[in-house]
């Protein structure tokens, strides 16, 4: 099969999947990202040769114990700081130099903080005061979908200047302007047509996942690069592992449920 044919076939069944599981129920969606972070555990596990048992029992106590419990919002906030704390150890490793292999205590924290909280965050975004509201998460995909296009396309025609040449060589800076500018164009457009709510949140929610969403992508290459791969996993043919297609929002995710904590204050 043509490997355009075959990249386009695949991207199309992740697409209609992730939607229709999104818009079917609450339960349906909480299935579909548990099997996807089951799937990126195992992985993340072989990029970082890490205990496969051992995590992926992690990652369903922990994703399992947090969709059945409701927390409060203060539990919540020391959830959200401790992975935003790894996050950080996360881009600490991004422009660290060293080209060694993780150590073992930070294979749990990045295994933790990095994969299977920020699942857990992806749960909680659709949820507010009138419940589940799959047009949040649906938007928020659009938003990182429409950045990830865009800053591919300008960057192509016209990109020069690179981003993080050591980490993504492709990755330029022209491109990354051109897809922040289009994800906020996107967030106007989703803001007027698509689902309630004042334009300067998404606006504002557009370049968390334009900033954050890049970052992440990068964080993951540099991960892939330490395990000298391409890809995190073979399970989309053209597209790699679900990592691959998932690393952009599970670094967004708790970015944007903090935005959320801050608005609620501000509020």
């Amino acid at each position: 099969m043509n490997e355009t044919l075959k990249r386009s076939l695949s991207g199309a069944i992740y697409i209609v999947l992730l939607i229709s599981s999104i818009l079917y129920s609450a339960e349906s969606f909480f299935v579909l990202f548990g099997i996807f972070l089951l799937i990126a555990v195992f992985e993340f596990c072989n990029l970082i040769q890490f205990n496969k048992y051992i995590a992926m029992a992690l990652a369903i106590a922990i994703y399992v114990f947090f969709c059945l419990n409701s927390m409060s919002r203060t539990n919540d906030q020391l959830l959200l700081l401790t992975t935003l704390i790894i996050s950080i150890k996360c881009m600490v490793f991004l422009f660290e130099d060293s080209k060694n292999q993780v150590s073992q205590f930070s294979k749990y924290a990045f295994i933790i903080g990095y994969i299977i909280l920020p699942f857990v965050f992806i749960t909680k975004i659709p949820f507010g005061i009138r419940g589940f509201n799959p047009k949040i998460i649906i938007s928020i995909f659009i938003l990182i979908w429409t950045n990830d296009t865009f800053a591919y396309l300008v960057g192509k025609s016209i990109g020069k200047n690179k981003l993080f040449e050591r980490i993504s060589p492709k990755k330029t800076i022209e491109g990354f302007v051109g897809g922040v500018i289009f994800a906020v164009i996107a967030s106007l457009v989703i803001s007027k047509y698509y689902i309630e709510g004042a334009k300067y949140i998404w606006i504002g929610i557009a370049l968390i996942v334009s900033v954050f969403g890049t970052v992440g992508d990068l964080i993951e290459s540099k991960f892939k690069r330490i395990a000298g791969v391409k890809d995190s996993g073979k399970i989309m043919p053209g597209h790699g592992g679900v990592l691959d297609r998932l690393d952009s929002v599970i670094f967004v995710a708790p970015f944007v449920f903090l935005f959320y904590q801050i608005l609620y204050y501000v509020s």
